[in-house]
């Protein structure tokens, strides 16, 4: 499962080809659960901005980025681990709140310009995540708002790659728990990998400067009642240098059910799995130590 493959490659979405790409969106949904997405609404010059922002903030000294604090465990720093050595990341839950925004930036004395720089890139992302959620919608013929009012997290990564690390992982084997994740990755430093499902082989995602990493969690995988893949990934030491990414996580309804909408079930597909909140799933991958999907077994209803 372990094996790496360098000739398949995750497909490309024309964010301005729409509703040309619809198709193609939903079978790179269910094949992959993932994608590139290029010609998006993010600007590259605040994207360039951003990468040096984030880079300035995650060299500053420990004792201000510990004051990056959780509201939900493990939303706020994250400093190296056994587990993950080559990690450190800085968190923010609710990028969706300005004043939640505002405060990270103050937690970490940002300066004028680079409050300016994240506000702008939050609200970008914010707004480019909600557009995705319309046209998937749109795409599958349903009429829904999909992500509104759905909590937001936000994670700048950070990875110390040195020659000793070369073949290690950085970050180990997982899915995110959530519906949708977009990833500002490195535009120059590799090593993210996806599992082709299909194969149980992974797949080398090379830089695309410009575009955005698209990926499903497990709430995805639930909602749309087993259709879409949660893509299993990992980040995999490649070169020794410094890499960073940028990842934006549409996690599931504050307070609502998780479950697939009436116009996916029917007596050919019924529906896969029992109904449950967000944080009740996020507390059960934390309990189970289950992060790679394989929580959602225990929410199958049975046949």
């Amino acid at each position: 499962m372990s094996a790496t493959t360098p000739t398949a490659s995750i497909p490309t979405i024309d964010f301005q080809d729409f509703p040309s790409q619809s198709q193609k969106l939903i079978q790179t949904s269910v094949k992959w659960g993932c994608f590139r997405l290029i010609n998006h609404s993010i600007p590259a010059a605040l994207m360039a901005e951003m990468k040096a922002t984030v880079r300035t903030l995650l060299d500053l000294p420990m004792e201000i980025k510990q004051r990056n604090r959780d509201v939900i465990a493990g939303s706020g720093y994250v400093a190296p681990s056994n587990s993950n050595p080559l990690y450190e990341g800085l968190g923010l839950y609710y990028m969706g709140s300005p004043e939640a925004v505002h405060e990270f930036c103050s937690q970490l004395e940002a300066s004028p310009s680079q409050r300016e720089t994240i506000v702008k890139y939050s609200e970008a992302v914010y707004n480019l995540a909600m557009d995705i959620g319309r046209k998937l919608c749109q795409s599958m013929g349903l009429d829904m708002d999909l992500f509104k009012e759905w909590p937001c997290q936000f994670r700048i990564n950070k990875y110390n790659f040195t020659p000793e690390s070369i073949g290690s992982s950085g970050v180990q084997i997982h899915t995110d728990s959530g519906f949708l994740t977009l990833l500002q990755d490195d535009d120059c430093v590799g090593g993210l990998e996806v599992m082709d499902e299909k194969s149980g082989e992974f797949v080398s995602v090379d830089p695309l400067p410009g575009s955005i990493l698209v990926n499903f969690g497990d709430v995805a995988k639930v909602w749309s009642n087993g259709k879409f893949c949660n893509v299993r990934h990992r980040v995999q030491c490649k070169e020794a240098a410094i890499r960073i990414s940028i990842a934006f996580f549409v996690l599931g309804p504050k307070e609502a059910a998780i479950e697939a909408p009436p116009e996916l079930v029917d007596m050919e597909q019924p529906r896969l799995f029992v109904p449950f909140t967000y944080e009740d799933y996020r507390k059960l991958r934390l309990s189970t130590g289950l992060r790679a999907g394989e929580a959602l077994a225990l929410l199958r209803r049975s046949t």
